[in-house]
C-alpha cells in the first residue's frame, strides 16, 4: 500500500449513458428532431487534453440528472473533428474544448467550458 493508497479508492460508477457521436447526419438527427422531444445535452472532448479529461471525470462523478430528462451525447473531437466543425457551425457557437451544449427546440440554450462545466448549470438549463 503506497503513501496515498490511490489504487484502494472505489471509484463511483457513472449512472451517464452516453451515446457516441461519430457521424454527421446523427448530428442533424439530434438538434433537428431529437432536441423538440426531449434536450439534447452534447459535451465534445479532447482525449489528447488533461483540462478535457479532468472536465469529464467531474462531469461524470457529479452526474444526478434523472435518464428521462435528457440525451447525454459524447463527441470525441480528436476522432471527428468534422463533426465538432459541423456542430459549432450549425449551432453558431464558437469551438472550445472541453465544452458542454444544451440544445433544445433545434437551438443551443447554454454552453460552457473548461472549468466552468458542471451539473447544477446543467440542470438548470434543462
Amino acid at each position: 500500500m503506497g503513501l496515498f493508497s490511490f489504487g484502494n479508492k472505489e471509484r463511483k460508477v457513472s449512472s451517464l449513458k452516453w451515446i457516441r457521436l461519430t457521424e454527421g447526419s446523427d448530428l442533424d438527427q439530434l438538434i433537428e428532431k431529437e432536441s423538440f422531444v426531449k434536450p439534447v445535452v452534447l459535451f465534445k472532448h479532447s482525449t489528447r487534453c488533461s483540462i478535457s479529461a479532468m472536465a469529464l471525470n467531474r462531469l461524470e462523478n457529479e452526474w444526478n440528472i434523472e435518464e428521462e430528462a435528457c440525451v447525454p451525447v459524447y463527441l470525441d473531437l480528436i476522432a471527428y473533428r468534422d463533426i465538432s466543425n459541423k456542430m459549432a457551425n450549425d449551432l453558431q457557437i464558437t469551438h472550445q474544448s472541453p465544452q458542454i451544449m444544451v440544445v433544445k427546440d433545434g437551438k443551443c440554450v447554454y454552453t460552457s467550458s473548461h472549468s466552468q462545466i458542471n451539473v447544477r448549470d446543467i440542470k438548470e438549463a434543462l
